[in-house]
């Protein structure tokens, strides 16, 4: 059943976007931090993904061990057969690899009575737009719901080529 390391692919999908919400609401959290304990206002992050075609389930370990930490993944191994069988195959999909700093510059405001100014009166606010955080929350909450579909779809596909031999 080939097919089914298709269900790798939306299930690492739905796994990097879960994260890239994570971040988002992380964002719009402090979107009026302006100090920070590294000493400044809040640094808007971002999340980068790239390809997953090389990570390998090894004999000893299971699946959500080493990467899908979720129920999904314990899913996933179970529609495929695996649980406990000490497999070893290629999964593909999306990962993860960092969250990375925003380079834009942080937004002065003259407050000489606010607590953060600095000695020319000015505080500085994150650089955090919640209008953008919440398009990016959007297009993240479309993507999962894409990839959430085709697992379903995957699953029942898959359901029912089980079932054709017993007609």
């Amino acid at each position: 059943m080939a097919f089914l390391s298709n269900l790798d692919i939306s299930v690492s999908g739905m796994i990097a976007e879960r994260a890239r919400m994570d971040i988002i609401a992380q964002n719009v959290a402090n979107a009026d931090t302006t100090r920070t304990a590294q000493g400044g206002p809040y640094v808007r992050q971002n999340v980068v993904f790239t390809e997953n075609r090389t990570y390998r389930r090894s004999p000893d370990l299971s699946l959500s061990a080493v990467q899908f930490r979720t129920v999904l993944g314990k899913h996933l191994e179970e529609l495929r057969g695996l649980a406990g069988r000490g497999r070893t195959q290629t999964m593909e999909g999306v990962v993860m690899t960092q969250v990375v700093e925003d380079q834009t510059p942080p937004t002065p405001v003259y407050d000489p009575t606010h607590p953060d100014a600095d000695e020319d009166g000015y505080y500085y606010r994150p650089n955090v737009d919640v209008a953008e955080e919440e398009i990016d929350m959007l297009a993240a909450t479309q993507s999962y719901s894409a990839n959430f579909t085709i697992f379903n779809s995957l699953k029942s596909i898959a359901n029912k080529a089980l079932t054709i031999g017993k007609q």
